[in-house]
């Protein structure tokens, strides 16, 4: 996969990670509604979840809680969403096309990375481990334990871009849910969508400039813009 180099315009790529690296999306739904099930004793569907996708565990958690009116304890359901999860996606978690060929291949041309995820640092390093892809490849990481605000504040990008010693509107973000884009925005980044949870119209109407389904097919103008 061919990539061009940093211009002018942009020099920086800022990743989140579940839904653009990994197709962990599935996977935390799955433990989270055994976390509520063994815990509350209520039946959950995924589809619930969907509001809160994007925002970190504990607001995945509190925000379906609310709904049902049930006081989750924090941090014990997300500690325990967390085992479960870390437990279920072992040899099944799946890196979404074109991912590592897409990271390996603008580290290459001199791109500065960042993955920027709403999620612990234990879920980070648990969804790369099963990819195969080591930390150091990133040369900052940002995780929802590093902020204080959550997405769609646009917090964790302005830290992410910080960390790669690049203003804002240097940096390209690549999100899956209308949460991140909303953020990246707020933030001053330039964004792109990724297809793999949400539609492209949510997307564009969430703040993405251009969309695409996977990272094996980035639209070139995305990162010459």
């Amino acid at each position: 996969m061919g990539a061009p180099p940093p211009s002018e315009f942009l020099a920086g790529i800022i990743f989140d990670m579940d839904g653009v690296l990994v197709d962990s999306e599935p996977f935390i739904a799955e433990a989270a509604i055994r976390m509520f099930r063994e815990t509350y004793g209520v039946e959950l569907r995924r589809e619930q979840f969907a509001p809160y996708i994007g925002v970190g565990e504990a607001r995945f958690i509190s925000g379906v809680a609310a709904e049902l009116g049930v006081t989750p304890v924090l941090p014990r359901d997300k500690d325990r969403t967390y085992a479960i999860y870390l437990e279920s996606i072992r040899g099944r978690l799946k890196e979404l096309p074109g991912a590592t060929e897409f990271l390996r291949a603008v580290k290459k041309q001199g791109w500065r990375i960042a993955v920027a995820t709403s999620a612990d640092r234990i879920k980070l390093e648990g969804n790369l481990r099963e990819i195969g892809l080591q930390t150091s490849i990133f040369n900052a990481i940002v995780t929802g334990e590093d902020v204080v605000k959550k997405k769609p504040d646009p917090e964790i990008f302005l830290l992410a871009s910080s960390r790669l010693g690049l203003k804002p509107e240097k940096c390209l973000v690549i999100e899956d849910a209308p949460n991140g884009l909303r953020a990246g925005r707020a933030a001053g980044c330039l964004c792109l969508g990724v297809t793999s949870t949400f539609d492209a119209a949510t997307l564009f109407e969430a703040g993405a400039q251009h969309v695409c389904a996977d990272l094996a097919s980035v639209p070139g103008a995305a990162l010459v813009d």
